[in-house]
């Protein structure tokens, strides 16, 4: 296996398409077992509330649930930013962690995902390889982001990734 990249982005290069195409993944896990990650840029069109409104409830708000892979789309993951981050389980950025739905923390802001993003022993490394993904330090703010999160990132990194970062999302329009 290669180095880890858990708590990095994956930004999906323009090769990639279905369901990851203009994506932006927040890599919770990577180890020699496989990976697993939440699609931060594609949102569902369902609130929580329609879905499970007694953890709306809980939570006390009623979020636009993200679309977090294509993988076990019925289950749902939370991160969060900690007021106090020692309550998170596990931090990815900054204060920003995993937050357990069961019993909630306080959050200054919460994101909920159906599904993940999954690979297996090895899988990720070789798209890597194939350049199928380009590597990004995560913001805290990049978890929470409605705007085009895919064209910040990369503007964010600059250079040559500046240059993608301008492609329209349909390039027969170009």
């Amino acid at each position: 296996m290669a180095e880890s990249v858990a708590g990095k982005l994956l930004v999906a290069s323009p090769e990639i398409g279905d369901f990851f195409h203009r994506s932006v993944v927040l890599v919770v896990e990577h180890n020699d077992e496989g990976a697993f990650g939440l699609t931060l840029n594609h949102p569902s069109g369902t609130r929580l509330g329609e879905t499970i409104p007694e953890l709306a409830e809980r939570l006390g708000s009623d979020p636009l649930v993200r679309l977090g892979g294509p993988v076990a789309p019925n289950a749902l993951t939370c991160i969060g930013e900690f007021e106090d981050p020692s309550e998170s389980e596990r931090l990815l950025v900054g204060a920003v962690g995993m937050v357990d739905l069961e019993r909630p923390a306080e959050l200054e802001r919460f994101q909920v995902f159906a599904g993940y993003a999954g690979w297996s022993a090895g899988q990720l490394d070789a798209e890597m390889e194939q350049e199928g993904w380009i590597l990004a330090e995560p913001v805290a703010d990049d978890a929470f982001s409605d705007g085009d999160l895919w064209s910040g990132v990369l503007k964010r990194l600059g250079g040559e990734y500046e240059v993608l970062a301008r492609l329209p999302e349909d390039p027969s329009v170009n």
